[in-house]
């Protein structure tokens, strides 16, 4: 069942707001705590966090029709990296959204996966699954800081509607 266009966007603010937010809330962490291995499959809070901008940044790609050859870099792994490309990707989908209809919501993309296979999805299924992406791996750094004794911010969608007063 499709979304509206301006139920996408509000799920596309939520996750930038939640992104920013931890990106926040990991500031003051020492390079140990940030590089700590929770033998996940990213390892620590900075990969954990990379994977999800890495993959913000491919979906835009697809969905903007300029689609990226690798999923992440070395630089990526860096916070500093986060902290000032991140942003940009956010304000990116921002743009992507402005002009998005219901019926443009409905529309069809064709892409490549990582491997080279074909796909075709509606863009709103593909918009809620950047966003559901994102609240998994921000969940597991959400779970990092609490066993490093740390309390992490409301993530919940609910204090995003919260802050929008």
């Amino acid at each position: 069942m499709p979304v509206s266009a301006e139920t996408l966007r509000l799920q596309l603010d939520y996750s930038a707001w939640a992104s920013q937010r931890l990106l926040s809330a990991i500031a003051n962490l020492t390079p140990e705590d940030l590089a700590r291995d929770f033998k996940t499959s990213d390892g620590n809070i900075v990969h954990t966090l990379s994977h999800v901008f890495a993959a913000d940044r491919v979906w835009l790609a697809r969905v903007q029709g300029t689609p990226r050859q690798g999923f992440i870099d070395d630089n990526d792994r860096q916070l500093d990296t986060l902290r000032q490309e991140w942003p940009l990707i956010h304000q990116g989908w921002k743009d992507w959204c402005e002009g998005l209809t219901d019926e443009g919501a409905r529309a069809q993309v064709s892409y490549r996966d990582l491997k080279g296979n074909a796909w075709e999805q509606p863009v709103w299924q593909i918009l809620l699954h950047v966003v559901n992406h994102g609240t998994h791996h921000r969940g597991q750094v959400s779970g990092f800081l609490r066993s490093m004794g740390q309390t992490p911010p409301p993530l919940d969608m609910i204090a995003f509607y919260r802050s929008l007063g």
